[in-house]
C-alpha cells in the first residue's frame, strides 16, 4: 500500500530532525508528510533541509497555529492528492515508536480500516507517566468507551494507520472536533459505518525536548464532545425504538 506518514508540528524545531530520519529508517518506502502551524522556531525550515537530505518528505505549510484537527484535515487532504493508500499519524515528540510503524501497516494489510497504537491493551505502557495522568488518561477513555458503545480501550491515540477508502467512505473532512477528539470521532465515525479497528500495543515515552502541547482546553473539548455525540446517539436510538414500536402496532412512525 501506497502509504505517508502524516507528522502534525508546531515549535518542534528540537525533534523534527530526528524524527524524521528515524521514520525514514523504520519506513523507507512511506512518504512523509509534516504540517506545520507557522511554528517560530524554524520547524518547517528545518523539516525541509533534513527532507532533501532523507528523501521523500514534504513540508505543508500553514498560515497559523489552529488546532490539532484542522492540521490533519489539511494534512489528509494533501496526501490523499498524491494517491496514498494508507495514512499513519504520527506525533512529533518522539512519545511514538518509529519503529512500530510497518506493524500497524501490515494491519492494515491484513483487512483493518484503523489500526491504534494503543496504551490500554495488554503489552502497551505508560512508564513515565505520573499516577495522576495515567488514572485522567484511563478514566477518559473509559468513560469514551462507555457513553458511545465504541469497543476501543484508546480512543484518544494519536499513533494510528488508516486505510484510504475508509476516510473517504465516512468524510473525515466534515468531522468537526479540533483537538485529541479527533481522534475519538474518526474512531467513532469508522464503528458506525461498520469499519473494523484494531489495537496494538505501544510503549508510550514523554517527549525528549520541548513544550507539551496539551492543555485543560483540549480536555474539556473532548470531554464535552463525547458527551454530546453520546446524547445523540442515544436520542437516536430512542427514536429507532419509537419507530418500531409503531410499526408493529400498524400506526404511521413518529415525524422527525
Amino acid at each position: 500500500m501506497r502509504s505517508v506518514v502524516v507528522v502534525p508540528t508546531y515549535e518542534e524545531g528540537e525533534n523534527v530532525e530526528p524524527l524524521l530520519r528515524a521514520i525514514r529508517i523504520a519506513a523507507p518506502e512511506a512518504a512523509i508528510l509534516v504540517v506545520d502551524d507557522n511554528s517560530p522556531d524554524g520547524t518547517a525550515e528545518v523539516a525541509e533541509r533534513v527532507g532533501v537530505e532523507v528523501g521523500g518528505v514534504d513540508v505543508l505549510r500553514r498560515a497559523a497555529k489552529d488546532g490539532l484537527g484542522n492540521a490533519y484535515r489539511a494534512g489528509f487532504a494533501h496526501a490523499l492528492a498524491t494517491g496514498a493508500e494508507a495514512l499513519v499519524t504520527f506525533d512529533a515528540d518522539f512519545s511514538h515508536d518509529p519503529a512500530l510503524i510497518p506493524v500497524l501497516l501490515a494491519e492494515l494489510e491484513s483487512g483493518a480500516d484503523l489500526v491504534i497504537g494503543s496504551r490500554y491493551v495488554p503489552g502497551g505502557r505508560t512508564p513515565d507517566w505520573p499516577l495522576h495522568r495515567r488514572a485522567l488518561s484511563r478514566y477518559g477513555n473509559r468513560y469514551t468507551g462507555f457513553v458511545l458503545s465504541l469497543p476501543v480501550r484508546d480512543a484518544t491515540s494519536g499513533f494510528r494507520a488508516y486505510r484510504v477508502s475508509t476516510l473517504h467512505a465516512i468524510g473525515y473532512g466534515t468531522t468537526k472536533a479540533n483537538g485529541y477528539a479527533f481522534m475519538t470521532e474518526m474512531a467513532f465515525r469508522i464503528v458506525s459505518w461498520g469499519g473494523a479497528i484494531v489495537e496494538v500495543p505501544i510503549e508510550f515515552r514523554d517527549r525528549r525536548w520541548g513544550t507539551s502541547k496539551m492543555s485543560a482546553r483540549i480536555i474539556v473539548e473532548s470531554m464535552a464532545r463525547v458527551s454530546w455525540w453520546g446524547a445523540r446517539e442515544g436520542l437516536r436510538r430512542g427514536r429507532g425504538r419509537d419507530r418500531t414500536r409503531a410499526r408493529v402496532a400498524g400506526s404511521s412512525p413518529p415525524q422527525v
